[in-house]
């Protein structure tokens, strides 16, 4: 009985964990969008910065929101129920982040989300292959492969969009048995109070 009550405990407490995993997602990605497009200028700064954002920053609160819901159950849960709590978590997260970012964001409030991205990497990525020595036709081959790239991200299937959120809720899963390996701290078994020797 006890296990299903903090099994309770540990669904509802989870929800706003995932909801707010999702918006600091959200706002991260979004985030380096606009560094991308607006402020980057080299491939460095077009691939260390947004990796920061939109990987490490999400990462680190997922470890914080995590740390947190452990704490507001009562500082315990076995493996199952962590994988249980950081699932939700990860699971809420993913969807308010991936329809924030590509159906609301990305149609409402830059439609050409993708076509920028993409014009911003093209002009460093011709002066880094120009500084490697590599001729006009190698330039162009490059630059067409990279372009095809973000054709396929242009066009949004049904197909399309349920691969990539079948593939997304796999690697939930996953991360949520990682995080859950980390982050188990079992209940003690019993308790041993100290008895003081009297003589």
């Amino acid at each position: 009985m006890e296990d299903q009550t903090l099994e309770q405990k540990i669904k509802k407490a989870a929800v706003p964990s995932g909801l707010i995993y999702g918006i600091v997602s959200l706002v991260m990605a979004i985030a380096a969008f606009y560094y991308i497009v607006g402020v980057a200028n080299s491939l460095v700064g077009l691939t260390v910065v947004p990796f920061i954002l939109s990987v490490i920053v999400p990462i680190a609160a997922a470890v914080f929101l995590t740390l947190d819901l452990r704490k507001r159950i009562g500082g315990f849960w076995n493996f199952r129920q962590a994988v249980t709590g950081i699932f939700i978590v990860f699971f809420i997260g993913f969807w308010v982040s991936y329809l924030g970012r590509d159906f609301l964001f990305a149609k409402l409030i830059e439609p050409d989300m993708v076509t920028k991205t993409e014009n911003a990497f093209v002009a460093p990525m011709t002066k880094m292959l120009e500084k490697s020595g590599a001729d006009q036709d190698k330039i162009d081959q490059q630059l067409d492969k990279f372009k095809q790239n973000f054709e396929t991200q242009k066009v949004m299937t049904v197909g399309s969009v349920v691969k990539n959120v079948t593939i997304a809720i796999i690697l939930t899963f996953v991360f949520s048995l990682i995080f859950a390996a980390i982050f188990k701290r079992e209940p003690p078994l019993f308790d041993t109070p100290v008895e003081e020797a009297t003589t």
